[in-house]
């Protein structure tokens, strides 16, 4: 199991692979399995979990954060560190990392698509924190949001719209929920299919 292992020889090992591959100029599929390295098991190929999972997004961070903003690597840390601290239930400091992500990628001029998925982040970590109106506005915003890049029949719109009828009903605005869905749930149906779990959590709501 990973745990056996020790976390810093499980993120030198990541680092030194990860260097190869950029040193050797390798391929876009070579470096993504090198950068596999920081979450999962090279043995095993099973995802890293508790306490090495955490220690290790803190690692993969130390290591690439003295890179430029710039930097996609750097980027790719950043994101791991949130999601990291989120997957342990280190909610608040999980909220900073994200928040500071989001910013930067502004900066940075990130496609509207990449900033969406950051939101979306970042609604589940208010979520968790049950700090459920901040939340609202950032499912709103990511649902509209995919709507206008993706369109109304695509898969990660109806997931958005999913997520927001769920926090319309956790404030009990049964109303604007109802209006959604009615909206939704005809294109549910057609993109992913009447029996999809999707659909019928749909239906359910």
């Amino acid at each position: 199991m990973p745990k056996m292992y020790n976390v810093s020889c499980l993120a030198e090992q990541a680092k030194i692979l990860r260097k190869e591959a950029e040193d050797n100029k390798s391929d876009v599929d070579v470096r993504n399995e090198r950068w596999a390295r920081w979450h999962t098991c090279g043995l095993c190929e099973q995802l890293h979990h508790g306490v090495a999972y955490c220690a290790l997004g803190w690692a993969c961070w130390k290591t690439y954060v003295g890179r430029l903003e710039t930097d996609q690597v750097r980027q790719l840390a950043m994101k791991k560190l949130g999601n990291d601290l989120s997957a342990a239930d280190h909610d608040e400091d999980a909220l900073s990392v994200q928040e500071a992500e989001f910013a930067m990628m502004r900066r940075l001029g990130a496609s509207e698509l990449d900033l969406l998925s950051v939101q979306g982040n970042l609604a589940c970590t208010y979520e968790a924190l049950g700090r459920i109106e901040p939340a609202l506005c950032l499912r709103r915003d990511v649902y509209f949001g995919s709507l206008k890049v993706c369109g109304e029949e695509n898969m990660t719109t109806v997931i958005s719209a999913s997520n927001y009828a769920n926090c319309l009903l956790s404030l009990q605005h049964f109303e604007e929920t109802k209006s959604l869905l009615l909206i939704v749930l005809p294109v549910a149906r057609r993109v992913i299919g009447e029996r999809n779990d999707l659909t019928l959590k749909l239906r359910w709501a």
